[in-house]
């Protein structure tokens, strides 16, 4: 008799729940785990809403994991054993384009992706395939780390990499627009690298009132203010330093363009709907101010381990982070909510 277990599976966009599937069968040369924790992301909202171009359903999401190694599969080679706490990130490397080969894994061609390629750990057991032990972004939960605030590691990475990017520093003032749970991460790195002042612009009043426990600068609802010339007024007419659209709104990039100080730094962290991709971002802008557009997607290995480094020694909150930890089978229950804006991070344990 096959063994069975609970597992989130999206039928169609819209369509989603708790099922019972069957578990999953230690892969040869990777790892079963036992998921602790397992995060909800922004992307995998979007899949929740309109499907995702990556995913083939019906499938299991969910790609910010921790969890605990029960099986090893034949000729495992890996650097864990049975028992080891593992913070889970989903990328796998093919270790074989010129990216890889010179270093920079952020860039890789043909990267693969826990929750997409493969089944994701919103679900009791996830099999971890061995190109992800081989080539992939896994790392033992340091002691003292809770494996619920250790799920953080996946999305805090991007976050990492982007910054760095961008070399925000001592002095900048920087501009987040978006007050979801990455405006946030964005927030707490720029303050931890020594940025002057931090504006947070949303839409949303319920978003914005979520941010102010972190206690930004400036906090403007861009829906009822004038944010470019708010900013302007912040910085004497100058504008800012570094701006970083947190969202999907082509509308933002466009605005990012216009509160950019002469030789500012604009960091395009959110990806648009691929329907509306292509904002009239005025290029003379671009051109005449020097500015430096920067876009940004996943990260390297080196950008985890930052990652799980900051939550380690307490530089990011995790547990003022996640506002919802829930029994994976409220899935549904706590998915409305991120979807409605109304949770900044949902944490599911099976």
């Amino acid at each position: 008799m096959k063994e069975m277990m609970k597992a989130v599976v999206v039928n169609a966009p819209g369509n989603f729940g708790v099922y019972d599937v069957e578990k999953p069968t230690c892969p040869e040369g990777g790892m079963l785990v036992k998921v602790i924790a397992c995060g909800l992301c922004g992307s995998d909202l979007r899949t929740l809403r309109s499907g995702h171009h990556r995913v083939k359903l019906p499938f299991t999401i969910g790609h910010e994991i921790s969890g605990e190694v029960v099986e090893l599969g034949g000729n495992y080679s890996g650097n864990w054993k049975i028992g080891d706490k593992l913070a889970i990130s989903p990328l796998a490397y093919c270790g074989k384009c010129n990216f890889c080969l010179e270093g920079k894994y952020e860039l890789c061609n043909n990267y693969k992706e826990i929750g997409q390629h493969w089944k994701g750990g919103l679900a009791e057991y996830i099999a971890i395939p061995k190109e992800a032990v081989q080539l992939g972004t896994i790392q033992k939960i340091p002691d003292g780390l809770d494996p619920v605030h250790a799920t953080l590691v996946e999305p805090l990475s991007s976050v990492v990499n982007a910054q760095e990017a961008g070399n925000i520093g001592l002095g900048d003032v920087v501009v987040i627009m978006g007050a979801g749970p990455i405006g946030t991460f964005h927030l707490e790195l720029a303050r931890a690298r020594g940025a002057e002042k931090i504006v947070v612009a949303d839409i949303s009043d319920e978003r914005l009132k979520l941010m102010e426990q972190y206690q930004p600068d400036f906090l403007i609802n861009s829906k009822k203010e004038d944010l470019v010339e708010r900013v302007r007024t912040i910085t004497d007419g100058y504008g800012a330093d570094v701006i970083i659209t947190a969202n999907p709104a082509p509308e933002a990039q466009i605005q990012a363009v216009k509160i950019a100080k002469k030789g500012g730094r604009i960091l395009f962290f959110g990806g648009l709907p691929k329907d509306n991709s292509t904002p009239q971002i005025d290029m003379n802008i671009v051109h005449y101010n020097a500015l430096h557009l920067i876009g940004t997607t996943i990260f390297s290995p080196r950008h985890n381990r930052i990652a799980m480094k900051l939550l380690e020694g307490g530089k990011i909150s995790a547990e003022k982070f996640i506002s919802h930890t829930m029994p994976l089978e409220n899935f549904v229950e706590g998915a409305q909510l991120a979807l409605a804006g109304k949770a900044r991070k949902v944490v599911f344990k099976p």
